[in-house]
């Protein structure tokens, strides 16, 4: 199987106006050791991968809006052929932005969403005001034209406001909505008696099941939750013909769960590497490798290819060609990225069968 990097996401400062209390790299204004990067090394990044592959890429953060350069990465990569993109927490977003925005070629927004709430967002974003400036965002994308997506992250904190922010994102007029579960790196590894218990994951994905079989407007996924796409191959054996007419509008994509180092990755604002957003452990270094070297050759990236070779449950399961199981998940749990997803449910019967012997 040939892997090609698709979608790569480019912290381009670990600077932020927000001190979220899931952040996958603890972003804060001041960020001593972890220095933004030039606008030279910048496009020298940007030539380099544009050597080997054009894939998406995502301008991210912190919130990347605190670069006064953010417009002239984004035009140089769509210059070099990119598809650009920006995620935000909308904060900073104004007519302004909004027209820099459309003028460096940036194809779609991200923006977080937490809440259906002021109370609720701003809790979970630990800043009054992150819900009215979230909002006031969409207003504007929506206004200037501008495609947008939301991404909820969810804890037990905030879990009972799902189907609630699902019916917002509609109403704002998000081209897509991703419902996030958290993995717990950066502050979100403080927050682990907050996650959304075992037992509760697969009433999750069986609810976002339900609402996406009679969704027609919005594209909708579960994100770091790669065991959505063993449920849908239950509910195909399940439901026959009935689930196959329904699936053909389904955000699978022909792909599978966790595409952590097989079509995504992140590179951070020190150069490093990731699988994705959420797995700190480096493939490589952009200041001492090509880009074309690390996707190719790191270990790492060979090893979570390498679906034989996971452990426990996941080495046996029957689906995981399609699921895969969260290895970040699995890292920040068990310290193992080859160890069996934490928080699936699922026992596979060669699992069972083993297990008796």
């Amino acid at each position: 199987m040939k892997f090609e990097p698709k979608w790569i996401a480019w912290e381009i400062t670990r600077r932020c106006n927000l001190r979220c209390v899931h952040c996958r790299s603890s972003s804060t204004m001041e960020v001593e050791g972890h220095p933004d990067f030039s606008f030279s090394e910048a496009t020298r990044l940007i030539d380099d991968i544009t050597s080997y592959a054009t894939p998406v890429v995502v301008l991210s953060g912190g919130e990347p809006l605190l670069r006064h350069d953010v417009f002239d990465i984004a035009t140089y990569g769509t210059s070099k052929g990119l598809r650009m993109c920006l995620a935000t927490n909308g904060l900073l977003v104004n007519q302004e932005i909004c027209g820099k925005i459309k003028a460096s070629g940036i194809k779609m927004v991200s923006l977080s969403l937490d809440g259906s709430t002021a109370a609720v967002h701003d809790d979970f974003r630990n800043q009054p005001g992150a819900f009215d400036g979230m909002m006031n965002a969409a207003r504007l994308f929506k206004e200037n034209d501008i495609p947008f997506l939301i991404n909820s992250s969810f804890t037990k904190r905030n879990k009972d406001e799902v189907p609630k922010v699902y019916e917002l994102a509609k109403k704002l007029g998000a081209t897509a909505w991703y419902m996030f579960m958290i993995v717990p790196t950066g502050r979100g590894g403080d927050i682990m008696d907050e996650l959304v218990p075992q037992a509760m994951y697969d009433e999750l994905l069986e609810w976002h099941y339900e609402m996406e079989k009679n969704e027609d407007e919005l594209l909708v996924r579960p994100t770091c939750a790669p065991s959505y796409y063993r449920v849908l191959l239950q509910k195909k054996k399940e439901h026959g013909d009935e689930f196959e007419r329904r699936s053909l509008k389904f955000s699978t994509g022909g792909s599978k769960g966790c595409l952590a180092g097989q079509v995504i990755c992140l590179i951070d604002v020190d150069g490093n590497v990731l699988p994705c957003s959420y797995f700190p452990k480096a493939a490589g270094n952009v200041r001492e490798q090509s880009f074309k070297d690390i996707w190719e050759n790191s270990k790492l990236f060979h090893d979570m290819r390498d679906f034989k070779a996971y452990k426990g449950r996941c080495g046996e399961c029957e689906y995981v060609n399609v699921c895969g199981g969260c290895r970040a998940r699995a890292y920040a749990m068990t310290g193992d990225y080859m160890a069996e997803e934490p928080f699936c449910n699922y026992v596979p019967r060669n699992y069972i069968a083993k297990n008796k012997e």
